[in-house]
């Protein structure tokens, strides 16, 4: 059997094992507190790091804390994080997450989260508007270090160009199949995540992926049905 061939549970532990080497393996620490991480999170879809980071800071800039951005005028809270994409709906979905988290606590905090079971946490963070099931288990793996499996863009297009999950498999559906398939500890998780973020950044990009620099070129499909075979096409 041909590397690219094997089954995906080889595959992923290949693939993480391949990733571990290039980029080496990392300690599981928050990088931030936990409401920095659920509200910058829910602030970077479709946005980079820089202006996610500027939105964040203007706004407790602007608003003190987050009782502050909870009772500002919505206007006002469009336009401080103006930096983002489509500030005019994550704004109102802001306001509403921290009006639920207060009525639901009795105060803006979510620590509670650390005790509470996996699947239990997951349905009760993405019932909140704006959080899906990549920002929740982004706040779950990195700050509670709960055993998901973050998917953003990145690990979703890498997954599928080295086949540890199928072509037509959702983002949504990508987050249990891998978690499925790679080893369940929270620190190994992070790790396949943070390495398959820098590597899609860096070599396995949307456009003209650097193939001939990929250190999982001898198992990936993409590369072994297309690269390979000089058949030049997007993944």
């Amino acid at each position: 059997m041909d590397a690219h061939e094997l089954p995906a549970e080889e595959k992923a532990q290949l693939t993480h094992e391949l990733l571990n080497q290039e980029y080496r393996h990392r300690k599981l620490e928050p990088r931030r507190s936990h409401m920095h991480e659920l509200i910058s999170t829910m602030l970077s879809h479709r946005t980079n790091h820089k202006d996610e980071a500027k939105a964040y800071n203007t706004m407790l800039e602007r608003f003190g804390d987050w009782e502050g951005v909870m009772s500002a005028p919505l206007e006002d809270l469009a336009e401080a994080i103006a930096t983002t994409r489509y500030p005019e709906q994550k704004a109102p979905q802001i306001q509403q997450t921290l009006h639920i988290i207060k009525e639901d606590r009795g105060e803006l905090n979510i620590d509670f989260l650390e005790d509470m079971p996996v699947e239990e946490a997951m349905a009760w963070l993405t019932k909140l508007p704006g959080v899906g099931p990549k920002t929740a288990t982004l706040l779950l793996l990195f700050n509670f270090k709960k055993p998901v499996m973050p998917v953003d863009t990145h690990v979703f297009r890498i997954s599928q160009r080295v086949g540890l999950i199928g072509a037509k498999v959702t983002a949504n559906k990508a987050h249990s199949l891998l978690l499925h398939i790679l080893p369940p500890e929270p620190e190994e998780l992070y790790n396949f995540h943070i390495h398959m973020l820098r590597h899609g950044q860096r070599i396995c990009t949307f456009y003209s992926p650097k193939c001939e620099q990929c250190v999982l070129s001898g198992i990936c499909n993409y590369y072994q049905d297309v690269r390979a075979k000089g058949i030049d096409k997007a993944a």
